[in-house]
């Protein structure tokens, strides 16, 4: 029987009142805010670990140590928690069935961790103890245990998500071909963001997420590019570019999909040439440039871009790259020239930047999508992310993860440009991760609050990539929710140069 299993078999009926009496409740709040934080590690003495719940609550109950003082370790991405005289960072609490404690961890991350998306257990500790959640279904929904990286869109008045690859409680394999689900925006009957998102799944005959994306040839699919364009005829039209990947990572065949309202799920429209010198990929953004509404691959970066016409989305010799070779050439060629928007030409990138750096055919002082530390002022490459128009700022703002920071792919920056293409000149660390991975940030516009000047993102917290060999209990390969207020003073970033 898994953990899982047992939690729910220990749960009572949904119509009873769980038991709080028989646990010791500790609640780790952030001294600043004084709102529970969730992903916090506290061990015993005897390596006994528990993980808080998205109420930032943890239940404890250990035969042989109730009654007596015990010793709990403190530890937290982006946290920390005051040492004692002996320089441990951690406190003795008197555990005692139907006790509580409260802890106060101080918050170094600039952006503030909220509540864990998908999975299972998300508020595991709270019903334990008898605490109130928001979620409908708290403890397993759509039987999804972990579920990787997220795209989504507003479509018809309510927002889609997708997810790639999802774990089940049944077998060690789960959905390779894009599991979906449906939420109502906040004030039009969705939670306020910063309580979460209610999800509710499409699924199979077997009450598992179903598979939304199953597209022909062997291996999983993955989707990306999540857009919806509206149809003169047709309305609303929510499309996406899909990849058939064969292992361990390799991508076979890309093309676009088309999503279909009646069978809840997506159909082929096309599959893109293989030696395509520019297939969309990345999360979408809308923006109009010269009088045309344009559609923005964003990885993190902008630089890919087709008109937002169902037509020309599927017309790949419709796309345009930004870039700085001569149109036509390839990055081999070494053909620099001035950068623009050109046809049947790849983009130009902050990887392609540095080779063409080292090579010699670019200064450094020509690079645009290579910010600065705005601490330190060394280079950022950024690795993925997205991109969205912040009213607040009036600025195009920028969540992404880094390649190769103080972890392999769990450090979460900020950047902000005049224009989407930049320049991206300066950026500052909002999220760290010890060893572990936070890759693919999405922010969520749909969700930003005060005009604008406070944001969300998520992203996939996973030990994949880290070199962690200890998987976080239930967080593990999930999703997890940050909001950021950007009128805080350490996002206070020089104007990017004219």
């Amino acid at each position: 029987m898994t953990a899982l299993a047992a939690l729910v078999l220990l749960l009572p009926p949904a119509d009873e009142k769980p038991r709080g009496d028989r646990y010791f409740k500790i609640t780790v709040v952030d001294e600043e805010t004084g709102r529970g934080v969730p992903l916090v590690e506290l061990k015993t003495i005897h390596g006994l670990k528990l993980v808080t719940d998205s109420n930032g609550v943890a239940a404890f109950h250990e035969p042989g140590l109730m009654g007596q003082p015990v010793f709990f370790h403190v530890k937290s991405h982006g946290y920390t928690f005051a040492k004692d005289s002996f320089g441990f960072r951690g406190k003795a609490l008197a555990a005692k069935e139907g006790g509580s404690a409260i802890l106060k961890v101080k918050r170094l991350n600039i952006a503030e961790r909220l509540y864990r998306v998908t999975g299972g257990g998300i508020y595991a500790d709270s019903l334990l103890v008898g605490e109130g959640v928001p979620l409908k279904r708290p403890i397993l929904n759509a039987q999804v245990l972990g579920s990787d990286s997220v795209v989504n869109a507003v479509y018809k008045g309510k927002l889609h998500w997708f997810w790639g690859d999802t774990k089940r409680p049944g077998y060690p394999l789960g959905n390779f071909h894009v599991p979906g689900a449906v939420s109502e925006l906040p004030g039009k009957g969705g939670l306020a963001p910063e309580r979460g998102v209610d999800l509710t799944y499409f699924v199979d005959d077997k009450g598992f997420a179903k598979k939304t994306c199953e597209m022909p040839g062997a291996g999983p699919t993955w989707i990306n590019g999540l857009v919806v364009l509206r149809d003169a005829r047709k309305g609303e039209r929510m499309f996406a570019t899909y990849m058939k990947v064969k292992p361990p990572l390799t991508i076979y065949e890309r093309g676009l999909c088309e999503w279909d309202d009646e069978k809840k799920q997506f159909r082929k429209v096309t599959a893109f040439a293989a030696d395509a010198p520019l297939p969309p990929h990345g999360h979408p953004v809308l923006h109009r440039d010269g009088g045309t509404d344009y559609v923005y691959f964003c990885d993190p970066f902008p630089l890919v871009r087709v008109k937002a016409d169902p037509e020309a989305l599927a017309d790949l010799s419709r796309y345009e790259a930004f870039t700085c070779l001569k149109e036509g050439s390839r990055l081999a060629d070494g053909k620099v020239e001035r950068r623009g928007w050109k046809r049947n030409t790849p983009p130009v990138g902050p990887k392609e930047e540095a080779n063409l750096i080292r090579k010699g055919l670019l200064k450094e002082d020509e690079a645009v999508f290579r910010p600065l530390d705005a601490q330190t002022g060394k280079p950022v490459l950024l690795h993925s992310g997205s991109l969205s128009w912040n009213d607040w700022r009036k600025r195009w703002v920028l969540i992404a993860v880094q390649s190769f920071g103080t972890s392999a792919l769990g450090e979460v920056w900020y950047a902000e440009a005049d224009g989407p293409t930049g320049p991206w000149q300066q950026a500052r660390k909002v999220v760290t991760h010890e060893r572990y991975s936070f890759y693919n940030p999405r922010q969520h516009p749909y969700f930003a609050e005060k005009g604008g000047r406070v944001i969300y993102f998520e992203g996939t917290y996973t030990a994949t990539f880290s070199g962690n060999p200890e998987p976080t209990p239930r967080y593990d390969y999930n999703q997890v929710m940050y909001r950021l207020d950007l009128s805080d003073p350490r996002l206070n970033l020089p104007s990017p140069l004219k």
